[in-house]
């Protein structure tokens, strides 16, 4: 019944996000819509991006959203794949990840009002390289889901026949789905440029940093000495740093 209640609450955080979403893209569309049919000269192109981009929802943003709706849709449907749990983390621990995730993404996403002071310049190509890292951490993570393949769960688990799985990315960090998703916040933060969405990135490190710990604890009671060998050899989620 606990696992029930986390997989509710997680298809809710989803379902507030793809709405969330929607709703952005269709208002931006049909704004534009308007402001083709009032003209079709590039300065009108210019006033319509200026006008998002002070809304807070500039081109930039709204790629990086469409981008994460994707990428949670495809994490969505990978996850049936999934082989049976051995065991589990308490659907109060996987509430605390989803919740601290969901806010720091919503925060990266959302201009918050006091919140919007830039920490680096605005520059489209700063927010070019930045769509660019997003979409490669993503497809980085979406390759190291592949490779763990039925082994991966969303919450800490054990899964029954659990393989050390030490090839593909899992040579260069331990937690490669990590090191993707947090590559991708950080993308995200810089494509914002503000205030707000520092502040978000950091919310998800909070988050990832406590489930690393956790999934450590049960892997090295796991697989013993095998997976004490692979922490001394292989970086949690940066190569040679961390």
């Amino acid at each position: 019944m606990e696992m029930g209640f986390a997989k509710r609450y997680s298809r809710l955080i989803r379902f507030v996000l793809y709405c969330f979403a929607g709703a952005v893209v269709g208002v931006t569309w049909s704004q534009y819509l308007r402001a083709h049919n009032q003209g079709t000269t590039s300065h009108t192109w210019r006033e319509f991006v200026l006008k998002q981009t002070h809304a807070g929802f500039p081109p930039g943003i709204l790629i990086s959203l469409v981008l994460l709706c994707l990428f949670s849709l495809y994490w969505e449907a990978a996850a049936k794949n999934s082989s049976e749990a051995k065991s589990r983390e308490p659907s109060w621990s996987r509430a605390i990840h989803v919740t601290l995730v969901s806010v720091g993404q919503f925060l990266m996403l959302l201009p918050v009002p006091g919140l919007r002071q830039r920490f680096i310049p605005d520059h489209g190509a700063i927010v070019a390289v930045g769509v660019l890292l997003e979409f490669s951490f993503l497809a980085f993570a979406i390759w190291a889901r592949q490779l763990l393949g039925r082994n991966w769960s969303g919450a800490v688990t054990t899964k029954v026949d659990h393989e050390l799985i030490r090839s593909g990315p899992y040579q260069f960090v331990r937690h490669p789905i990590y090191s993707g998703m947090l590559g991708a916040y950080a993308s995200l933060a810089l494509v914002s440029g503000e205030v707000h969405a520092l502040v978000g990135f950091i919310l998800t490190c909070l988050a990832y940093w406590r489930k690393i710990r956790q999934e450590e604890e049960v892997l090295g009671a796991l697989f013993g000495p095998a997976y004490g060998e692979y922490k001394a050899d292989v970086s949690a989620v940066i190569p040679g740093l961390l």
